[in-house]
């Protein structure tokens, strides 16, 4: 009935060329009357049906075509009339009767958290996401670090420390993806479209998971040393491998695959609900980050025999590209830190929220504990 309610809505909004949640909520709020369905039902249809149509919007505006939109999954998204009690979740489905789910030790311990409030639940026909929000504690951080993203690696680290987490096997995971799906040789198109699906959520699970080690480690390592993270501004940076640009194809699809958005969308979430305060450079702050020594200013050299090295003709020292780009951002993102950390600390002090697929509102899941990845080496 759901998902019957979120396909009128929509029906209504293409019809009137209508994407704002306002003005769809006029228009479809009396099409959705014959539906024997508590009313805050209803308003979370239309909620949901005003994020398709608004996706929709951008994606035409950005010149992207698309077909009409239409909602084929049963699914059940509601931020009103869900209660937590004795270990169960309750659903209201019609006027005094109500669906139990019993919830998990894990998901009933992060719950009742001191602070911790669930503000909405998403319930699909194998899955059940909460969406929960509690006040982060202000850390009062002492230095900054910096995050290096990288295909293979991500280097985290200042003058102090460098640490180096392995990402390789994300690589190798993409590849023989790639490598199974290229296999397929059944004639039927439909079929051969579900099983690379099937593969590609794989994929994506696994190599969500090598990145949940890494950040929860480097969180928690911030944390414990009181550091705030820099990050720095890559957008953009796929038109860097597009067909015609001299690239091989294995190397754009390579490249493509690269899940820098995930790795800084699992630190930022991660640290505003730690209470870690994250800052975030522009492109113009971190131009030349990896190509600039961090002794004296001077323009690195490269060397296809030195691999990812660099050295520097005025020090006369050979150094790694990622701990030289680690080093740099933590330096201009101390310069920013100073400068504005009244309003950073503020901002720490807010809500903090993860959003998870499926989910129309940021939520927080805490992930399950996993062993450190790397140990730190000093420089």
């Amino acid at each position: 009935m759901f998902r019957k309610m979120v396909n009128d809505c929509i029906r209504v909004g293409l019809a009137n060329e209508v994407s704002s949640l306002r003005r769809l909520s006029l228009l479809s709020y009396n099409q959705l009357a014959h539906y024997d369905s508590p009313s805050y039902y209803k308003l979370c249809a239309i909620s949901r049906a005003a994020g398709i149509l608004a996706a929709r919007k951008k994606s035409l505006r950005r010149g992207f075509s698309n077909r009409q939109p239409y909602t084929f999954r049963s699914c059940l998204v509601s931020c009103y009339g869900f209660k937590i009690r004795n270990g169960r979740l309750e659903i209201p489905v019609t006027r005094g009767r109500r669906f139990c789910i019993p919830l998990t030790r894990h998901t009933l311990t992060v719950a009742s958290q001191p602070g911790v409030e669930v503000h909405s639940f998403t319930l699909t026909r194998t899955r059940l996401s909460l969406s929960i929000a509690r006040e982060a504690p202000m850390i009062e951080c002492i230095s900054v670090v910096g995050v290096d993203r990288n295909l293979r690696n991500l280097t985290v680290g200042n003058e102090d420390l460098i640490c180096h987490y392995d990402l390789s096997e994300s690589v190798r995971i993409a590849k023989t993806t790639v490598r199974i799906v290229g296999s397929f040789r059944r004639d039927d198109v439909r079929i051969r479209t579900v099983m690379a699906s099937k593969y590609g959520l794989r994929r994506t699970a696994r190599t969500g998971h090598i990145l949940h080690n890494a950040t929860r480690t480097i969180v928690a390592r911030a944390v414990q040393r009181k550091e705030a993270i820099v990050l720095e501004d890559i957008r953009g940076i796929r038109c860097l491998y597009r067909k015609g640009n001299g690239q091989t194809r294995k190397y754009r699809s390579r490249m493509n695959g690269w899940s820098f958005g995930e790795a800084q969308r699992q630190l930022e979430y991660k640290a505003r609900w730690a209470g870690l305060p994250v800052i975030r450079l522009s492109r113009r702050e971190t131009r030349g980050s990896s190509m600039t020594c961090p002794r004296c200013g001077e323009r690195l050299q490269s060397d296809k025999r030195l691999g990812r090295k660099l050295w520097c003709g005025s020090c006369r020292v050979v150094m790694d590209r990622d701990m030289v780009a680690a080093v740099n951002l933590s330096r201009r993102g101390r310069v920013r830190f100073a400068r504005s950390r009244p309003p950073i600390l503020l901002e720490a002090q807010g809500r903090a929220a993860e959003a998870v697929k499926g989910n129309p509102t940021p939520t927080v899941i805490p992930g399950v504990d996993a062993p450190k990845l790397t140990q730190p080496t000093k420089t």
